[in-house]
């Protein structure tokens, strides 16, 4: 039961009955060592980006060929499939058995599939499909680790420090994607084994650590699964992004998949059942989710600010990598095969810009709440989104830079602030559970936001490029026919190409066509500048596009991040006197009491 405390104020909730203090000491060993945990799983997302080419040589698998196109995307998209499917699952585990023990497993089970990664022995389809599985197995581990970190945090700090913590934490995310991307570039080319293992070590020193020092300090929930919920939840959101993998998959005559029967069974087949997971979660006596969680408005506006942020910046990243690799590097004397390292060289300050203002936002939400700062957040992203758009395709790269770091400031100011305002929202015994819906949601608008992103920009492509290709081939003395057909291959796999760092030119016209060509024109038509001068004006008019989705997203975020209200941290503060009723209507106070009231609930159910 809580206890209440009155004072002039009126009542405010205090801390639950059982939820031991923070304790000064311990609380940094669980900040390192879920730090540590973050880093390692973000390392391994995106050490993928730039390793992929070497992986495919390394198991002799052409990736672009009819048929392998699949394989490509569950190596690259599966991880993010299996993390986005089950983290609210096993963070209600971790709400029931002990936080930290699923945490730990987590790192266990992510340390061994990192092993059985790196001991692939076969070749061609049969070793892709051995990394699918193992990487899937990874996505399981990292599971495990993101749906119970942000709670263990929120166990152990006090109020007035999550965001300061959430803010390091953050700061791991971020400079994990970035490190992964130089890790994938150094190891890679020497053995593409290498990228799996380079993770081990840290994987069994965390994984330790983690035993011995990590401890429960929150409250445990005793219930029992609910398997109806978790089954319709897992299948329903499975279809759903299975779907949206294959959609980018040209069918028939189209250039992508989204006609496709298969398709469209998966996506709204996939929504029907997740109708069905609510039907269910409302009637069950321990649901996997207590949905009446987002009548909580601090909790409810968070989630949606970060699934419309995420589905409009998630993307972002690839089409940078894009027009880094298909065009600006290129033609600014970086062969095909180096533009994957460079381009996330380039792309440092998109890291450095979180790294100066997650923590610094951070604390300034412990202090004033998060709803200004990650408001403004947001509006400084669709400005940033803006301004790429306004960026030529032959760009000066301190402009450049300069942009993504600003893109980068406002982002950290929304993400940390956000999350501390997500996780101070929750109940004690609800923590696991509410930050695996909360990452369900970030994860499942990446996988969502990847295949809006591709899609825009493959439409974009659609419409220009085959004139552009068959036009600028045939004046470099290509034959009629050979022109065509070239200039008719799939857009997505024009984007494919310059996502892992091939020139399409080299691969897909014979080296007899080339070579009839002589000497200067071959070395022209395969060179580094011919193929991005060809579709620049075909990708700017998709990236136009898709940047201004994701500045359109990042104000309906902006909008859903303003409605939280004032700062409201529970156990500790009245939701309606933090909201006041000042700014609500009755029926508006009511929908918080009784959302308060819920909440309230729950930490004495069961």
């Amino acid at each position: 039961m809580e206890a209440t405390a009155s004072n002039g104020a009126g009542s405010n909730r205090v801390q639950s009955a059982g939820e031991r203090k923070p304790n000064d000491h311990y609380k940094w060993i669980a900040l390192s060592n879920t730090t540590l945990g973050i880093l390692m799983v973000t390392i391994n997302q995106s050490i993928l980006l730039i390793s992929l080419p070497d992986i495919f040589r390394g198991i002799a698998l052409q990736p672009l060929a009819p048929g392998n196109t699949s394989y490509f995307l569950w190596i690259f998209m599966g991880f993010l499939l299996v993390t986005a499917v089950l983290v609210v699952s096993l963070g209600r585990v971790g709400d029931m058995y002990g936080r930290v023990r699923m945490y730990n497993l987590g790192f266990a089970i992510f340390t061994v599939f990192s092993i059985l990664l790196s001991i692939t022995f076969t070749t061609g389809a049969s070793a892709a499909i051995w990394i699918i599985v193992m990487r899937a197995g990874q996505g399981l581990g990292g599971a495990f680790l993101f749906a119970n970190s942000s709670a263990i945090l929120t166990d152990a700090f006090p109020p007035d420090e999550r965001g300061k913590a959430m803010g390091i934490n953050g700061v791991a995310l971020v400079t994990g994607s970035f490190l992964g991307l130089i890790l994938g570039g150094v190891l890679a080319p020497v053995e593409w084994r290498l990228v799996f293992l380079v993770s081990v070590p840290f994987g069994v020193f965390g994984t330790v650590w983690a035993y011995l020092k990590l401890k429960d300090t929150g409250v445990r929930q005793q219930s029992s699964i609910d398997w109806w919920g978790n089954l319709t939840f897992a299948l329903g959101l499975t279809a759903v992004l299975v779907g949206i993998v294959y959609g980018l998959l040209p069918y028939g005559g189209d250039t992508m998949g989204w006609t496709n029967p298969f398709v469209l069974a998966c996506v709204f087949g996939g929504l029907l059942v997740l109708a069905v997971f609510i039907v269910i979660e409302r009637r069950v006596k321990n649901p996997m989710f207590h949905l009446e969680l987002f009548r909580v408005r601090p909790y409810a506006s968070g989630v949606v600010a970060a699934f419309l942020s995420s589905i409009g910046r998630g993307g972002v990243q690839f089409m940078l990598i894009i027009w880094l690799q298909g065009i600006w590097l290129p033609e600014h004397g970086y062969s095909f095969s180096q533009t994957p390292l460079w381009a996330g060289i380039a792309m440092v300050p998109l890291t450095v810009g979180f790294l100066l203002s997650g923590p610094l936002s951070g604390i300034l939400a412990d202090r004033y709440g998060a709803r200004g700062i990650a408001t403004v957040g947001l509006v400084g992203s669709a400005v940033g989104f803006l301004l790429l758009e306004s960026l030529p395709m032959d760009f000066n790269y301190v402009t450049f830079a300069a942009v993504l770091l600003c893109f980068s400031i406002f982002s950290g100011m929304f993400f940390t602030p956000n999350q501390t305002a997500v996780m101070n929202s929750l109940p004690p015994n609800q923590r696991g559970a509410g930050a695996g819906m909360n990452g369900t949601f970030f994860n499942s608008a990446s996988v969502l936001s990847i295949g809006v992103f591709f899609t825009i920009v493959t439409l974009g492509l659609a419409a220009s490029l085959p004139g552009h290709l068959e036009h600028g081939l045939r004046a470099q003395g290509l034959p009629l026919a050979l022109a065509v057909k070239f200039s008719h291959l799939p857009p997505i796999g024009t984007l494919f190409a310059a996502f892992l760092g091939y020139n399409p030119i080299r691969t897909e016209i014979p080296h007899a066509v080339l070579v009839s060509l002589g000497p200067a024109r071959m070395s022209y038509v395969t060179g580094r500048a011919f193929f991005p001068r060809l579709i620049a004006s075909s990708v700017r008019s998709g990236l136009r596009l898709a940047f201004d989705f994701g500045a359109a997203l990042a104000l309906l975020a902006a909008v859903a991040s303003w409605l939280r209200g004032a700062k409201y941290i529970h156990g500790e503060t009245s939701l309606v006197d933090e909201l006041g009723t000042g700014m609500l209507g009755a029926g508006e106070v009511a929908t918080a009491e009784v959302g308060a009231a819920y909440v309230d609930a729950l930490d004495t159910d069961q």
